[in-house]
Formats: structure tokens, sequence, C-alpha cells
């Protein structure tokens, strides 16, 4: 797995065992910039981490001095010039690019975004499909899209309003001004906002292994339920965990938890 290679990504396990694998976005001397050749190969690297038994917990983050700074400029300008020849072949590629993103909600693994840097335009779209957000206090974010005649489409319209709220996200939306990690906090954009990188990716470490060290079907059942009740009613939603519950109450993990407390020790449980 760490050794599949890629042109726009790199996967590390830099501690055996532990469940947690790093994904990078991997272009750092163009600040991670999104290419096609990104919109192939994220939903891959991320099918395979998701069936990769080994896997439990995975790390997003950029390489280099930034996240992402977006969709790469020659990538607009590929789209721009093929203006005249758009209709429903554009359609299709916008879709493709949009699948791509949501491949981190398909993802059974809880998906982690670790931000640095910048975090622009198709930045946006990416954090927001992830399950949890930390960053840097002097990170820096834009919803950038309208600065080049577009509006955003690949999800962040969609997601950040259930996130922030959606007169930030309006406001932030039209505006593309660029906020900092302080403030991406205080908007709810993230959980967290940390001094330095080195903080960061401390403070990212511990968390993910938290979140490995538990059941991974209960993990993958909390993200799953946590996602469908979204577009659900609050009935609705309670009735699909039900559901899912009732086929999953008596699975070996659930026994294993039990014997755990009981014995007052680290529960193992079942790789997924």
């Amino acid at each position: 797995m760490a050794d599949e290679k890629y042109k726009t990504l790199e996967v590390v396990e830099k501690n055996p065992k532990s469940g947690v694998f790093h994904l990078y976005l991997n272009r750092p001397r163009q600040r991670n910039a999104l290419t096609h050749d990104f919109f192939t190969e994220f939903p891959k690297a991320l099918y395979a981490l998701d069936h990769n038994r080994d896997v439990n917990v995975i790390v997003l983050s950029g390489a280099g001095d930034h996240f992402c700074s977006g969709i790469d400029i020659s990538q607009l300008k590929s789209i721009s010039q093929s203006y005249h020849d758009a209709g429903e072949s554009l359609r299709r590629q916008i879709l493709a690019m949009q699948d791509s993103v949501t491949a981190l909600e398909r993802c059974r693994k809880p998906v982690i975004a670790s931000i640095h840097g910048a975090c622009i335009g198709g930045a946006i779209d990416i954090v927001t499909a992830c399950d949890l957000r930390y960053c840097t206090e002097d990170a820096f974010f834009s919803v950038k899209e309208v600065d080049l005649a577009l509006a955003a489409d690949l999800g962040t319209l969609q997601r950040l309003p259930l996130i922030v709220g959606y007169g930030n996200a309006m406001e932030l939306a039209l505006t593309a001004r660029r906020f900092s990690g302080s403030e991406a906090k205080q908007l709810g954009l993230v959980s967290r906002a940390f001094p330095s990188k080195v903080d960061l990716d401390q403070a990212v470490s511990v968390l993910a292994q938290e979140i490995a060290a538990k059941s991974p079907l209960a993990i993958m059942g909390t993200k799953t339920v946590l996602l469908k009740s979204r577009d659900l009613t609050v009935d609705q939603g309670l009735d699909f965990v039900a559901t899912m519950n009732s086929a999953r109450l008596l699975s070996s993990d659930l026994t294993e938890a039990v014997a755990a407390q009981l014995q007052k020790r680290k529960p193992v449980f079942s790789k997924l």
C-alpha cells in the first residue's frame, strides 16, 4: 500500500500497525495544485485505502509549504479553451471531478484533513468532504471561484453551509475573501487551530491513533449514520440507525468491547 506510486499523491504509513495511513497531496513545487491526474488518482487511492484491512484512519495533508492552492491554472485554461465544445461533455467532466471529491464520503474509513499554508478554491471542496478538519492558526483559506468568474462546482456550495452556516457560507463564497486558520476555527470550519505545524502534526497524530484504536465497525457505522442522517429527517435517521445496528450489534467487536471493559484491558478488534 505505502509503495503504491502516484503522480500527484503519496501514501505513507509512518507508524506501522497503528492503523493510521497518511495520504499526501504531492506536488509541492506547484503548491499541490489539482490537475487532471489528481482527479483520476484521488478516488483510486481512497478506494485502495478503504479496502486495505490495515487502514483504520486516513490523514490527508499537503506536502511542502501548503495544503493545496486549488485547481491548476492550466486545467482551468484547458476547460476555458473547450468552452465552445461545452454542453453535455463539459457537464460529464464536472460530474467526474465532483465524484472524485465525493470519494472522501464514500470511503468507509474516517478521513482527517490536516491543513497548513494555503487552502484555496478546490481545496475547500476537498476539506469540506473530509470527516474532521484541523489547521494551523496561520493557514489561509479562500472560496476563490468567483474571482475566476466561476461558481464553485465540486461541493463547497453544498457542504460548506452545513458546516459553517448558510450566512457565513454565502459571505465567504460571494466575497472570495481570505480568512485565517484562527477565523476558520471561529466559523466552525475546523475543530481546532494550532500555533505551528509541529503542534498540528502532533495533535492530529494522537487523535488519529485514538480513533484507529476503536472498533473499525463502530467507526464506520458512525460515519455512515452521520452522513446519511444529514439528508434525512430525525425520524428517518433514527429508523436508519436502528436498522443498521440491528444487523451489527451482535458483532464480535461488541463482545470484545464488553469483555475488555470487565477485564480492564485494551480491546483487540477485528479488522474491517
